[in-house]
């Protein structure tokens, strides 16, 4: 008997060949690849050449009987079932080996996979990230049978080398980078960029080239790093944004202080007021200060841009308002050293618009700047509509020493004084549509003669009615008054 690995290897015995010549071994030289049984041969009852199930081969040679006769067709059809058998024989045993090599290749994948989770249970527990990656370096080792692996930190899109860890703990970054043995699993996250090298797989029989297993496990070490960056850059995110929110709300619990709860009581004249701001901190103010000798300063304002930094100024501007009125400053003066003081203690981008009217309740006399601001509409008793827009630039715009102008008015029985910001006519609905100053003068015209605080609540109710659920894009507020 003889035996070769495929048709173009060559024949080895397997068992002692006895007076069988081995020269006789090649029977490719007289044979096609196939079974063949050749009889009344001179030398031998029977040669076989017996393809096996894995493209191997069984030869073998059979002599002439012990009586010296020839092959009878009952040894002729022994002999093929005998083959038969063995083929099956065979072909069965390969299946064994095959079915044991992937039990074991299995119970390896099951510790594998167990190890894997355990290491992504660990890896979530770390915030610190130099622990995180020598965990990781150590585990995906361990996994894949390496001799060592490295992670290099660096930043996205950069030819710089970056942050480089190894293990085991000394190994050269080279030694690792420049292996032929070696695999590779990337990824960036908030703008770094993360390389995971894996380097020679120790096997019984030396070093050799990792596996798509190997691999695989790799990409799932670096898909759990990532996990567990992401789940420390959002917690820390999400504590950065609750402290801000308490920020924002100590902010606007303080800005809410600066806007009246109550106007004051006007003898002879009705007074509403509202603000509504569009986020926790808004950057519009109104007021109504009493003042001396039945006088009152009524003010509008709107700050460039919303948050902490338009709430700052708006508390700026209150402050200074006080105290420039307690000293009695005429409004264009006032209004001048507002507009430096905005403008030395803001940036360049910040600017507010501002009117004020200081009204003589007793005759209704009104002095009146306004610095940037919409035009504020006077509807006299008779239906008249006057728009008043005299003053100058807005506070902290500029500052060229450029003289605001003031203006002086009369409010007679029946007249009413409008004040808003442009949130109201600038409110937009869903198809991008702005209520418009048209549509507010007109609403104004038309319900302006209701109590003030009714007109206010109207007014608030058609802007969002016309918006019919748009976000809020700016602050609303408005402050009327009408004198009886």
């Amino acid at each position: 008997m003889s035996y070769k690995k495929s048709f173009e290897s060559a024949w080895e015995k397997i068992i002692p060949l006895g007076k069988i010549d081995e020269a006789d071994l090649p029977f490719q030289d007289h044979q096609k690849e196939q079974t063949q049984i050749y009889y009344d041969h001179q030398k031998y009852n029977a040669v076989v050449m017996l393809p096996l199930a894995d493209s191997s081969y069984l030869g073998i040679l059979l002599g002439v009987k012990l009586d010296g006769t020839r092959f009878s067709d009952f040894d002729k059809i022994t002999l093929q079932i005998l083959l038969q058998v063995f083929s099956s024989a065979y072909e069965s045993f390969l299946n064994q080996k095959k079915e044991k090599q992937l039990i074991f290749e299995l119970n390896e994948k099951i510790l594998q996979l167990n190890n894997l989770i355990d290491t992504g249970i660990e890896i979530a527990r770390f915030e610190n990230q130099h622990i995180l990656f020598d965990l990781a370096l150590e585990r995906i080792v361990s996994l894949a049978n390496a001799s060592s692996a490295l992670v290099r930190i660096s930043d996205a899109g950069s030819d710089k080398p970056g942050k480089v860890i190894t293990f085991p703990e000394g190994t050269t970054a080279g030694s690792i980078t420049d292996n032929p043995y070696r695999i590779e699993s990337s990824f960036e996250f908030n703008k770094k960029s993360y390389l995971f090298i894996l380097s020679e797989k120790e096997t019984r029989k030396g070093v050799a080239h990792f596996n798509e297993l190997d691999k695989l496990l790799l990409q799932s070490i670096a898909r759990q790093v990532k996990a567990g960056i992401e789940n420390d850059f959002l917690l820390k995110e999400s504590l950065e944004k609750e402290q801000i929110e308490k920020e924002l709300r100590l902010a606007a619990s303080i800005q809410q202080r600066i806007i009246p709860r109550e106007l004051p009581a006007i003898e002879g004249y009705e007074l509403a007021g509202i603000n509504i701001p569009s986020k926790e901190v808004g950057g519009d103010y109104y007021d109504c200060i009493k003042l001396n000798d039945g006088k009152y300063a009524l003010i509008i304002a709107d700050v460039a841009g919303k948050g902490i930094g338009a709430a700052l100024l708006v508390n700026t501007l209150n402050a200074a308002l006080y105290s420039y009125l307690e000293f009695q400053l005429p409004l264009t003066e006032m209004a001048d050293k507002l507009n430096k003081l905005i403008y030395n203690s803001s940036p360049s981008d910040k600017f507010i618009t501002f009117f004020i009217a200081v009204l003589d309740s007793k005759n209704g006399g009104l002095d009146i700047v306004n610095a940037g601001h919409n035009p504020i509409l006077l509807l006299r008793n008779d239906g008249n509509l006057e728009k008043i827009d005299a003053g100058g630039i807005g506070l902290g715009m500029l500052d060229f020493g450029i003289p605001y102008q003031g203006q002086n008015l009369v409010m007679n029985p029946g007249d009413r004084l409008f004040l808003y910001t442009d949130g109201i006519p600038e409110a937009m609905n869903k198809n991008e549509e702005e209520y418009s100053d048209p549509r507010m003068i007109e609403f104004f015209i038309k319900n302006s003669h209701n109590p003030t605080p009714d007109f206010i609540k109207a007014m608030v109710k058609d802007v969002n009615t016309f918006v019919d659920g748009a976000p809020q894009s700016d602050d609303i507020t408005s402050l009327i008054l009408k004198r009886k």
